[in-house]
């Protein structure tokens, strides 16, 4: 069991801001397992290792011996979280709520112990709340301190519309805290205003305020803007070994440090070696390949992490025929003929009809080399080489 001190140092690794340290302290000392909650809105069920930066720090309270409560907003995302919005956000559907969870927790697991971690939805709560009840949390906060947010004041000034609802989603964010009798709420820097609430709202239900953790925003590849899928500086959770590996050996050197401190696990002793290392001649690209390895490993395996550096070359171009083209079967099932689109999926070459459209569309579909155009209908007997895109290639075996 780690003392005050030493926990303290790993809590503290990375973090923003502790707010306040001694309460945080002060429940340390009670020496027992503390509730440590982090919410996230099922919104985009592809995470990308700037969002892990979060997910580590759960892991690390976890080794620690504490109890993590993965918070699934399906409620609030419902509402749609206004934080760092210059509009109103769409709100998610059922349906959407429902698959995004589901993607979510595939993707968390790979870091967090599946069996330490407690998960909860917050319609567990919120949806039996009266109308009442309801415009009694509103009334423990008023519209001018929340015009003290940012991303409000902003919008007020601008003269863009605040839906009130938005005003609610706060107040839901705080009263999750209520419900779970928090001890510790983590977030990002962009949630600060949402994770205070949770302290003011446990404190007028009478509970001991949580402490508040602030986790960084990590940059992405082109080391100035945040990660981003749509700016496509990231790193998914999802890519390939060879992907990972080419990535993270792209990043900028002197961002290498930090992705050591916010993504790997190694003690800050050992990456400090590693970075006077480096300032005394040595190849950073060598600790690169050290972080790549640690993190492919995490999301794959360790095979797939000894690996990588020979599948991180072998992209293959568009309409380029490799050797050794893995044999995927279609079947009919019952049909005369099937269409391209449903080929492309039922093969594994794109993740649904979505994507097939996509791919279709951008004139990144090739069969036995050539660029495919139009349409055709595949029959029982049909066998060629299908690319989608430059990742995905197979050949496809049309079967009754």
């Amino acid at each position: 069991m780690a003392s005050i001190d030493e926990a303290l140092a790993i809590i503290k690794r990375g973090v923003d801001e502790l707010i306040p340290e001694g309460d945080l302290v002060a429940k340390l000392k009670e020496g027992r397992p503390l509730r440590i909650k982090a919410g996230f809105d099922p919104t985009a069920p592809d995470l990308h290792l700037g969002h892990t930066v979060l997910i580590n720090k759960l892991r690390q309270f976890q080794d620690l011996g504490h109890e993590v409560i993965f918070l699934i907003g399906d409620f609030t995302g419902k509402i749609g979280d206004p934080s760092g919005k210059s509009t109103t956000r769409p709100p998610l559907t059922d349906e959407q709520v429902a698959q995004n969870a589901i993607t979510y927790k595939e993707q968390v697991f790979k870091i967090l112990d599946r069996d330490k971690t407690r998960v909860v939805f917050n319609s567990e709560w919120m949806s039996k709340m009266t109308a009442v009840d309801m415009i009694r949390l509103a009334g423990q906060y008023t519209v001018a301190r929340m015009l003290e947010r940012d991303d409000f004041t902003k919008r007020y000034r601008a003269e863009q519309s605040i839906a009130i609802h938005e005003f609610l989603y706060p107040l839901i964010q705080g009263y999750d805290s209520v419900a779970l009798k928090a001890d510790v709420e983590l977030g990002g820097t962009d949630q600060k205003f949402n994770l205070l609430m949770g302290r003011i709202l446990q404190k007028h239900y009478g509970q001991s305020p949580q402490a508040v953790l602030t986790m960084p925003i990590l940059e992405g590849l082109d080391g100035v803007q945040k990660m981003s899928k749509s700016l496509g500086n990231y790193i998914g959770v999802n890519d390939s070994p060879g992907e990972m590996y080419t990535k993270l050996l792209s990043v900028p050197d002197e961002l290498l440090w930090r992705y050591f401190e916010l993504l790997s696990f190694r003690p800050l002793t050992e990456v400090s070696e590693f970075r006077s290392a480096v300032g005394e001649g040595a190849n950073p690209q060598d600790y690169k390949k050290l972080l790549a390895e640690e993190i492919i490993t995490r999301f794959h395996d360790e095979e797939a992490a000894k690996t990588a550096h020979k599948s991180a070359g072998n992209r293959v171009a568009l309409g380029e025929i490799p050797e050794n083209v893995p044999v995927v079967e279609v079947s009919l099932d019952g049909q005369s003929e099937v269409l391209m689109a449903s080929v492309l999926r039922m093969a594994g070459l794109v993740k649904n009809g979505a994507a097939a459209r996509d791919v279709l569309g951008r004139g990144a579909v090739f069969v036995d080399g050539q660029k495919f155009e139009g349409d055709r209908a595949f029959v029982e007997g049909d066998s060629c080489v299908i690319q989608a895109g430059k990742k995905k290639i197979a050949r496809v075996l049309i079967t009754a």
